[in-house]
């Protein structure tokens, strides 16, 4: 096989460059709660976790009852924030506009994100992009976020069941996932999938256990990250960063 049969992507870190803008209203939300957030502490415990996971994670660290008002709140203050920042720009990484519409054209694309699904599909409308997905699966699909697999089991399950479903349906290993955050990249191995790692959010060295790691989608090719995710022994690749 020269190609996958379908990609795969995480949203934030990935295709958007949202993450600075997650952790400044997160930090805002936070300041209001009397609990000081540095960026180090987003970086290091919740960029790769969904807002009720992350919330959740500083209520205990705070010594506070996790409760479903107090969540419900603190992800909506969080998400006006978000909302009234992000209308005024959706700002794309460097050539993943440009790749999503070539990889479209040649397999099945879904999204597997612990973003809230209006936040993905309005950054998607913004960039002309919607049409490029299969399928979406976002933070309000799922009951348990990365690294647990279940978010790229049900991605790929609803790219099977879409009109035309492809025959024979598409394996673990013939799908490619693309990811930005270390439990990204052990939620898709851990579903059967070869990962491409893109250092958007964390270094090279930090994300070398995925099969490829790479700078930027810019320039990049399906084919070629699938070359380089699936040329070992077992059909897993050894190559660690790429172009």
């Amino acid at each position: 096989m020269s190609g996958p049969r379908a990609m795969i992507f995480d949203f934030n870190g990935v295709i958007l460059d949202d993450e600075p803008v997650h952790c400044a209203t997160m930090q805002e939300v936070l300041a209001e709660e009397g609990y000081a957030l540095t960026e180090d502490d987003y970086r290091r415990d919740y960029l790769a976790l969904d807002d009720r996971g992350a919330f959740a994670a500083v209520l205990r660290k705070m010594d506070r009852a996790v409760t479903e008002p107090v969540l419900a709140d603190l992800i909506r203050r969080k998400g006006i924030r978000y909302h009234a920042r992000m209308r005024q720009e959706y700002r794309l990484f460097p050539g993943v506009a440009d790749f999503l519409r070539v990889a479209a054209g040649r397999v099945r694309l879904a999204i597997a994100s612990g973003a809230h699904r209006d936040e993905i599909e309005a950054a998607l409308a913004r960039a002309d992009l919607t049409s490029c997905f299969t399928a979406i699966v976002s933070a309000d699909d799922i009951g348990r976020m990365k690294p647990d697999p279940e978010i790229y089991r049900t991605a790929l399950d609803r790219v099977n069941g879409t009109a035309p479903r492809p025959i024979p349906p598409i394996t673990p290993s013939q799908c490619l996932a693309i990811e930005d955050s270390m439990a990204g990249v052990q939620a898709a191995q851990a579903a059967g999938m070869p990962c491409v790692a893109v250092t958007n959010s964390y270094p090279a060295k930090a994300l070398a256990f995925a099969e490829v790691v790479v700078p930027s989608l810019a320039g990049q090719t399906p084919e070629g990250l699938w070359r380089g995710a699936t040329d070992g022994a077992g059909g897993v690749g050894r190559r660690r960063e790429g172009r």
